[in-house]
């Protein structure tokens, strides 16, 4: 069985750690987080071993879990890398594409496996969509908070408007033509709110607003291409498909004739909405498990480096147009 380590078990970490503990698909051999306090109430909490350093916990595992603050992710998934172990590194993948591009090469190099915790990928009204969706032309997203101070070590591009990138990026197979986008800081040093514009060679866009200085908490996203529409809430995991009705043609002559006062919503479009709250697991427990999978098979993860590179790259490109503002 794979044997895991996990180092950050902060407000974030917990998380994860809770879920490695109840995994029957591996070994939690043990975590470190640099608050020894912290280490101690949550190895208590879920009869987890607390290791004093990183190193000692590095040299007994298979994989590494690494849920710290951005600044460190290079540092730890290097050391990890280089001493030939897998690693699941929460997002953002790295501060720089400089230092991004050397993970994921020195993980090709290593033949070790890297995933990037983009979590969207595996909520369920994603995975629901994901298979549905084909060369989409127009994506909306709109994921608001209200403040808190975790996370705002990065701007709230690379906090929270990273994860639609990640997805937007995964449903749109083209390269990124153009961006333009605006923010202000208004609760930190940092950018709090975002808004951007992302234009691609085959000639989709993208518009996405991120905030983390809300009255209210709402994740959405609408995704539209030829024939059918998705209007997705991630927060209650609902999806709304709706496509081209079936009965279209019969009532194609009154449309063209301008005649609507007889035609009903259902002779046009057809409506399914599906409640993806019933899932057995949580986006967590997936992404995790997908990780495991990923490394026993020898397979490439869901969201590899590569992946957390072109998410990185995107967001970059915001931050930059609205630093240039």
């Amino acid at each position: 069985m794979l044997k895991i380590g996990i180092t950050g078990v902060g407000q974030f970490g917990q998380n994860h750690a809770r879920v490695l503990a109840q995994s029957g698909l591996c070994e939690l051999v043990g975590l470190f987080d640099k608050n020894a306090k912290r280490a101690r109430e949550i190895g208590e909490k879920h009869q987890i071993k607390v290791f004093p350093d990183y190193q000692g916990l590095l040299q007994q595992v298979d994989a590494m879990v690494i849920v710290v603050n951005t600044i460190s992710h290079y540092e730890l998934a290097l050391q990890a890398l280089q001493s030939g172990k897998h690693v699941f590194l929460e997002k953002p993948i790295t501060e720089t594409l400089q230092q991004a591009d050397e993970l994921v090469k020195l993980s090709r190099k290593n033949d070790l496996r890297l995933q990037v915790g983009h979590i969207e990928r595996f909520n369920p009204v994603i995975m629901e969509i994901s298979s549905l969706v084909k060369d989409p032309i127009f994506i909306e997203v709109h994921r608001i908070s209200p403040f808190s101070a975790r996370g705002t070590d990065v701007p709230v591009v690379h906090e929270l408007m990273i994860h639609d990138l990640d997805f937007i990026l995964a449903f749109i197979h083209s390269k990124v033509k153009q961006v333009s986008a605006s923010g202000a800081s208004v609760m930190t040093k940092s950018i709090d709110i975002a808004n951007a514009r992302i234009e691609f060679e085959n000639g989709a866009v993208a518009n996405v607003t991120a905030s983390r200085i809300s009255l209210k908490r709402s994740r959405e996203a609408r995704i539209f291409q030829k024939d059918a529409y998705f209007s997705l809430d991630f927060m209650n995991r609902t999806v709304k498909i709706v496509n081209k009705s079936k009965k279209l043609y019969k009532v194609l002559p009154q449309l063209l004739a301008g005649n609507y006062d007889k035609i009903k919503q259902e002779d046009v479009v057809d409506i399914r909405e599906v409640d993806a709250s019933a899932c057995e697991k949580d986006a967590l427990t997936m992404e995790l498990e997908s990780f495991f999978q990923a490394v026993e098979a020898h397979s490439n993860p869901e969201v590899d480096g590569e992946a957390g590179y072109y998410a990185l790259e995107v967001a970059q490109m915001i931050v930059d147009k609205i630093n240039k503002k």
